[in-house]
């Protein structure tokens, strides 16, 4: 089984995502940063929160989905703000994705949220409301069943990437919801765009549940691309129980899709 997690940056670099999604056709994709505008037949809006300006795939969610076509896919919103149109405003919602290969039955998951709750009319003031996704899966293959968590962690202004007391209560929210989706015996895998460094407690917090972070402890320096180009060069990990038994890890740096590099686990 072959687990991918990527922030998408909201589709800007749409067509190289896309078109490597489509062809490394994991059996899990975990997918932060995801726009979804059903109501606007647009390919591209635009977000504005003062200075900061971004373009955004207005049907990113329809896009990736399309690109998997052997795959369930379920959008799981954080918020519901606005993205721009010129000078129309075009409600628009935000939150994370997972997409699960048909022949990976889902026999469980969890949608919950890890900072607030849900925002239904702004996407609010720092920090935001972040949510998680999990899926229990059944591997026919290994008769066995497999766990996966994702989140997108909260973005805090003034404290940059440092903990903050309520970093620590999203890892212990998303550390319940681990513990929750996977039975006895099954394979447990929790990824995303954490938001924090290395150093953070979030890792003594889930390491208190039996994970194991793969990013730091297999020497890769960073999972940050070209396209960001501020300090700090960690921000998205995944880690595993001691169950899982790792075929093979990587932090792709080739194609740039992001200003993340996808994490890809085979177990």
């Amino acid at each position: 089984m072959r687990i991918m997690c990527l922030n998408g940056w909201g589709g800007k670099l749409h067509d190289s995502l896309v078109a490597y999604v489509a062809e490394a056709s994991p059996d899990v994709l975990c997918l932060q940063e995801v726009v979804h505008t059903p109501a606007s037949a647009e390919a591209w809006l635009e977000y504005r929160d003062g200075d900061h300006i971004l373009p955004q795939r207005a049907n990113f969610f329809r896009d990736v989905a399309a690109a998997l076509p052997d795959h369930a896919a379920t959008f799981c919103p954080a918020a519901q703000g606005v993205l721009w149109d010129g000078e129309e405003v075009v409600p628009s919602q935000w939150g994370l994705a997972t997409f699960v290969r048909n022949s990976f039955p889902v026999i469980g998951q969890i949608q919950a949220f890890v900072h607030k709750g849900f925002s239904p009319d702004g996407y609010g003031d720092h920090p935001r409301s972040r949510n998680a996704h999990a899926v229990r899966v059944h591997d026919y293959a290994r008769d066995r069943a497999v766990a996966v968590v994702h989140t997108h962690g909260l973005r805090d202004v003034a404290a940059g990437k440092s903990d903050t007391p309520e970093r620590i209560e999203q890892a212990r929210r998303l550390a319940e919801i681990a513990v929750r989706i996977a039975d006895d015996g099954d394979r447990l895998v929790v990824c995303g765009d954490f938001n924090v460094e290395p150093e953070s407690e979030t890792f003594q917090i889930l390491a208190g549940i039996g994970l194991t972070d793969l990013v730091t402890t297999r020497g890769f320096t960073s999972t940050r691309t070209a396209h960001y180009g501020k300090p700090g060069r960690f921000a998205d990990y995944m880690l595993v129980d001691g169950l899982t038994e790792p075929v093979s890890f990587e932090v792709v740096r080739d194609p740039v899709v992001s200003d993340h590099c996808p994490l890809v686990l085979e177990i």
